[in-house]
């Protein structure tokens, strides 16, 4: 990636710090100011009841002094930059990759259950597409409830796919990878249906004037075309595939994952954690995507296209 390339990426992630950095006085002014008046710190006003009804800005801004207090809270409403970033360094680089305290160790239990969900999306994606574009019945009567499927909110269907899977006996990957399949395989549908469907009229004209057969035209004209789309489908599936992964972690009250990190985040009141985990998953959804970028301009060199369409 060029410096042009970089620049504006790294201007809107400055961005985001600049403003994370500063909504953190604000919404830890009040836990701070508490703290310290226990530590014999003079706060105005005195009474916590008159402080409830300022706000976090205006408490703040009549203390001065807790400011910088706000960024070193143990348990935040709100984490400081800083405090997440020691805390993924420290569970990414100071933990044993097999411990339980570990982001590595987390992140392939995740990793595992997203890419076999994605791999079975993908499949199931793909099929249906060449079904409803080579099928007119399967045209008007799959692809109405694939879209149809996504209206379903995921945080509802989750719980009921792991207790009916844990019900019969089946448990640990494969519900987990069942969700991720869900949320992967409707992108993969829609861009395969799509690319499949991106010859004009005159390329398949020219095949018929060749006698080529319908398998031919598959092979030579339809499924080269669709490359493209199809890895534009893949970035967007791959991500999804993570986001279900985490969301069949969530019902199950997992032990590891990146969900069950977050959940003991939350449960035990320690936002670093719910926080470096929630950073580790958005990084590892960029790697993923980042791998599929690099095959698909491979693959589109090789087949003497460009970049994604």
């Amino acid at each position: 990636m060029t410096f042009k390339g970089i620049f504006p990426a790294l201007t809107v992630v400055g961005f985001i710090l600049a403003v994370w950095t500063l909504a953190v006085i604000p919404m830890n002014a009040h836990l701070t100011a508490d703290q310290a008046q226990r530590d014999d710190m003079i706060i105005t006003p005195e009474a916590p009841r008159e402080r409830q009804e300022i706000s976090g800005l205006g408490l703040a801004l009549k203390n001065p002094a807790i400011i910088p207090l706000t960024y070193v809270q143990q348990r935040p409403r709100l984490p400081s930059p800083h405090q997440v970033a020691y805390e993924m360094y420290d569970t990414i680089f100071t933990k044993a990759p097999t411990s339980r305290k570990s982001l590595v160790y987390h992140a392939w239990v995740t990793l595992s259950a997203t890419l076999l969900g994605f791999v079975i999306g993908t499949t199931l994606g793909v099929l249906l597409a060449v079904g409803i574009v080579y099928n007119r019945t399967m045209d008007k009567s799959v692809m109405p409830w694939a879209i149809t499927s996504q209206t379903i909110p995921i945080l509802a269907l989750a719980p009921m796919v792991i207790v009916m899977l844990g019900a019969i006996g089946i448990q640990g990957l494969l519900p987990k990878s069942i969700i991720s399949a869900y949320l992967s395989f409707f992108p993969v549908v829609v861009g395969m249906v799509k690319g499949l469907r991106s010859p004009d009229g005159m390329q398949l004209d020219l095949l018929r004037t060749y006698s080529a057969s319908a398998n031919q035209g598959f092979w030579k004209l339809r499924l080269p075309a669709s490359m493209p789309y199809l890895f534009t489908s893949l970035k967007i599936g791959i991500s999804a595939a993570l986001v279900g992964a985490i969301v069949g972690e969530l019902p199950t009250g997992a032990r590891a994952g990146f969900g069950a990190r977050m959940l003991v985040g939350d449960q035990y009141g320690q936002p670093m954690v719910t926080w470096a985990a929630l950073f580790a998953a958005a990084i590892t959804a960029a790697m993923l995507v980042a791998i599929l970028s690099l095959m698909e301009r491979r693959t589109l060199a090789r087949m003497g296209m460009g970049a994604a369409a």
